[in-house]
């Protein structure tokens, strides 16, 4: 082996070392920076259902999670509310009167969910547990929704994750977990291509459809030939070393 190809190899091992540990680095000051509860997914569309995974990570290293209450909004108020089962653990629902009158399609809301609250099990240190609640319709005048949530540990430590995360550029201590709302989506292109008798397959010209195709050709035959002169000098390099 020559020593040129020694030093090459040598350069390229020191560069992946590098990279493994800046990837590892970025990987923990991620992990610290996402440890405290929230809620998944991050968007919803305004008036819509949705399911909220809210995702709990044990933060300490002594001892246990054993406890969660997540509180829903009350202004507005959420009117369907329904949790799903987590193994393991015990959830109770707390209902109260809503703060001003809510129109329903069934007449007034007399009371909503406040407070889901699970107890019994454990999340051990190193891990997490995600707690799903189905809801709707959210808001519809509203970018964000914001769920309070309360952490307890086994040694009778409770953390509150209740400070307004704000716009995201200066995230708090302990941040609320947090749905931001998106408006409605358009009406899709279909609707309007159904009204006129044509659908987007229909309305693709045969002429687009044969210059996709050259262009696909032209792409496929670039690629063999870049492979065919890698492969060219590579050979050369090896024989000149």
């Amino acid at each position: 082996m020559s020593r040129t190809t020694t030093g090459m190899s040598r350069h390229i091992r020191r560069s992946a070392a590098v990279a493994a540990l800046a990837a590892v680095a970025l990987t923990g000051l991620a992990t610290g920076a996402s440890a405290h509860v929230t809620a998944d997914p991050r968007t919803a569309e305004q008036g819509s259902y949705t399911k909220v995974s809210f995702r709990v990570p044990n933060e300490r290293d002594n001892a246990r999670t054993t406890k969660l209450v997540i509180e829903m909004p009350s202004d507005p108020v959420i009117e369907h509310v329904s949790v799903r089962p987590v193994p393991g653990w015990k959830v109770e629902v707390e209902r109260a009167k809503p703060p001003k009158p809510v129109k329903t399609e069934g007449g007034e809301l007399t009371e909503y969910v406040s407070k889901i609250i699970w107890t019994g099990g454990e999340i051990e240190a190193g891990r997490f547990e995600e707690f799903d609640v189905s809801m709707g319709p959210l808001p519809a005048n509203a970018d964000r929704v914001l769920f309070k949530a309360a952490q307890t540990y086994s040694n009778d430590e409770v953390v509150n994750w209740d400070q307004d995360p704000g716009d995201g550029s200066s995230e708090p201590e302990h941040p609320a977990p947090y749905l931001r709302l998106t408006p409605k989506a358009a009406a899709e292109p279909v609707a309007a291509n159904a009204a006129n008798g044509t659908t987007p397959a229909a309305a693709a010209s045969p002429a687009g459809d044969g210059t996709a195709r050259l262009l696909g050709g032209l792409g496929l035959a670039a690629g063999v030939i870049g492979i065919g002169v890698g492969a060219l000098g590579l050979t050369r390099a090896r024989r000149k070393a």
